[in-house]
């Protein structure tokens, strides 16, 4: 938003403006992020309430305005939302996987700043992919200090397992129009750094099952057999039933049951076998297959 916001004060300054209130298009909807330190004071505002000022102001030959600091506000309960600079899917290079593997922090970030960039001080608050990029790394890292035997892949498969889908009031995450965010704005959900420690089971991958992955992008759907956390199915009139594999890892409780439920979406039969994963040892694998068809197709 900096290049954003320099011109909105130069343009302030030069109409002589002494304040900046900056609502958002109806795409960016809610999300609200930093201005610029050195820009005048400002607020920034939602989409709808800027609707509500624009009313005031055409209602009124003298609109006034104040703009009051009442501190941070933490513990939003619809906290976290996705915002509309996040990365959306789904990826057009490998449809198999699904796209965002997970959602982190990165909207109004206290971070570290060139001191000679805009303003004297070493810290700002900035917003961005570039700053969720670097809270899911630091998880990574942590995973790997706690699980240093873990692969890329374990933690990745960590992370992704044990992400929260619910926002503080225990609903649906939403996006920047306070929507439910589909799955392809949230993945598998929020980064939960304390859960990912423990996720019971891993869907880890060997580095010659990315062979299979990259001989099948351009061919086939192969890449969806990849022993990632989720895979994504593409559906249509013509879709034939698909089935694929998953081998997962305890690493867990030595002694533990696994049951799988299945919440198929609308229009879509999903079934797994088995429904039901029993491990007596550390690092025991288990595979399953899972079988999806669409509704009328019959049964397999």
């Amino acid at each position: 938003m900096g290049q954003y916001t320099s011109l909105i004060k130069k343009r302030s300054e030069k109409c002589g403006g002494v304040a900046i209130i900056l609502p958002n298009n109806k795409y960016r909807g809610f999300s609200t992020s930093e201005i610029d330190a050195d820009i005048l004071p400002a607020t920034h505002l939602s989409y709808s309430s800027g609707l509500k000022i624009k009313a005031y102001i055409n209602s009124t030959k003298k609109p006034t305005a104040t703009i009051e600091f009442k501190g941070t506000i933490i513990g939003i309960s619809s906290a976290p939302e996705v915002a509309h600079f996040s990365s959306r899917g789904p990826s057009l290079t490998s449809p198999g996987i699904l796209k965002p593997d997970i959602i982190g922090p990165g909207a109004n970030i206290l971070a570290a700043w060139p001191a000679n960039r805009m303003n004297s001080s070493s810290f700002n608050i900035v917003s961005g992919t570039s700053l969720s990029c670097p809270h899911l790394s630091g998880v990574a890292a942590l995973l790997k200090s706690t699980h240093p035997e873990w692969s890329p892949a374990a933690i990745k498969s960590a992370i992704m397992t044990t992400a929260d889908e619910v926002n503080h009031e225990n609903k649906p995450i939403m996006d920047q129009t306070h929507q439910p965010a589909d799955i392809f704005a949230v993945g598998a959900g929020h980064v939960n750094p304390s859960r990912a420690n423990d996720p019971g089971l891993i869907y880890d991958i060997q580095p010659e099952d990315y062979i299979h992955y990259l001989c099948g992008l351009g061919y086939s759907d192969s890449e969806a057999q990849l022993n990632y956390p989720s895979f994504s199915i593409a559906l249509g009139s013509n879709t034939t039933t698909q089935e694929f594999t998953r081998t997962v890892t305890n690493v867990g409780a030595v002694d533990s049951t696994y049951i799988i439920e299945i919440f198929a979406p609308p229009g879509v039969n999903v079934s797994v076998k088995p429904d039901k994963l029993d491990f007596t040892r550390l690092n025991q694998k288990k595979t399953c297959s899972y079988v999806q068809q669409n509704k009328g197709q019959g049964e397999k």
